[in-house]
């Protein structure tokens, strides 16, 4: 039978010496105890060189005793220890460690808030770089595959288009009819006081034409069709059906992210344009209707008074937008870590910064074409 465990005192030091398994518990706890009520030892102060048998019932003794901080440092303080006994010791300090109640800090208002400002502006700054980095990406897989017509993925882009384009077209009609609706009955009961309901029309069409058309397609398409993309690419990703991609030799970029850029590129043009033409009727039937406005003089209006830049300006910026979606939804979706969670918030933030993004740029556009008279 084994020697049972004991704690010497020499030279100042603890010596742990003999076995100290899950035999001799009872005896060596008392021992740990009795010492602990009398003094607290460092790492500096304990000899294990005279230690003969270990288990995992004496290591926890042993953390008592010293402490799981030193037991995860037990590579600088016992290196006399076989690498079997200082890996079971690491390994339980290490563990008990991450098990200690966290450390109660004081409240700093002041300094907690400007550093969890920081931490989100640095968050924000992170992501930014890599939407950068990823639009990069994109661009250089497009130059690479633009000259290269058999690697052209037309039968998914078709698929896309279909899905974003042709299935949304509904809705950014309905919503857009209603919104030249509102705007048109807004337009109406302002300029009343005014004598100047006629100039209606020309709200109705300046409004859809250079704004509301390209930016309610675009939200509906950051609210329906990155958060698609978001949710299809973390699925693939979470189902390790891109490292299958990626181990048949085949590039993830221009096998799924191309086509749906693209697709939305061509689609988001198309529903502004519906957009625009849905708005103005929208305007034309509150002016038919509560103005005595009638179709043919609204048409007469419109081709006299309205250019045809309002048209394109508007136009002009559906591309942009469209390629900013689809590549931030793509990108969440190679962002998602695996589990279902993180298909929720990498889906929640593509639809937000996406949204964002086309308001932000948007804004800029309208300055922009403002200052330059376009």
């Amino acid at each position: 039978m084994s020697d049972p465990g004991h704690i010497d005192q020499r030279n100042g030091r603890l010596s742990q010496a003999r076995d100290w398994t899950l035999v001799h518990y009872a005896t060596l706890k008392r021992q740990v105890e009795r010492l602990a009520l009398a003094r607290e030892p460092s790492p500096e102060g304990i000899d294990l060189a005279r230690l003969d048998a270990l288990d995992t019932a004496g290591a926890v003794l042993l953390m008592e005793l010293v402490g799981a901080g030193p037991l995860a440092a037990i590579d600088d303080w016992a290196p006399e220890l076989p690498a079997t006994r200082r890996a079971l010791l690491r390994t339980l300090g290490e563990a008990m460690a991450d098990n200690q109640p966290p450390v109660v800090r004081p409240v700093r208002p002041l300094r907690d808030g400007l550093a969890r400002t920081g931490q989100l502006v640095e968050g924000l700054w992170q992501q930014q770089r890599q939407l950068l980095g990823f639009i990069g990406q994109v661009l250089v897989t497009l130059a690479a595959t633009a000259w290269r017509p058999a690697r052209w993925r037309l039968t998914s882009m078709v698929a896309q288009v279909h899905q974003t384009g042709l299935n949304a077209l509904p809705i950014v009609a309905l919503l857009t009819f209603l919104v030249g609706v509102v705007v048109a009955f807004l337009g109406a009961t302002v300029l009343r006081d005014f004598g100047a309901t006629i100039y209606t029309v020309h709200l109705v069409a300046f409004a859809f034409l250079r704004e509301f058309g390209v930016l309610l397609a675009a939200i509906l398409l950051a609210g329906r069709t990155a958060s698609a993309f978001t949710a299809q690419l973390g699925a693939m990703k979470a189902n390790e059906e891109l490292d299958a991609v990626r181990t048949l030799g085949l590039d993830p970029v221009e096998l799924l992210v191309l086509p749906r850029v693209l697709a939305m590129m061509l689609a988001l043009p198309i529903l502004t344009f519906v957009g625009m033409l849905s708005g103005i009727l929208g305007g034309a039937l509150v002016c038919l209707l509560a103005l005595d406005i009638s179709l043919t003089q609204f048409l007469a209006i419109l081709q006299r008074d309205i250019p045809l830049d309002h048209f394109l300006v508007g136009l002009a910026k559906a591309p942009p937008f469209a390629f900013l979606v689809a590549v931030i939804g793509c990108l969440e979706g190679f962002k998602v870590s695996g589990s279902a969670q993180s298909v929720g918030e990498h889906t929640t933030s593509s639809v937000v910064q996406s949204i964002f993004v086309v308001i932000l740029l948007d804004a800029v556009a309208a300055l922009f074409f403002m200052e330059m008279g376009w």
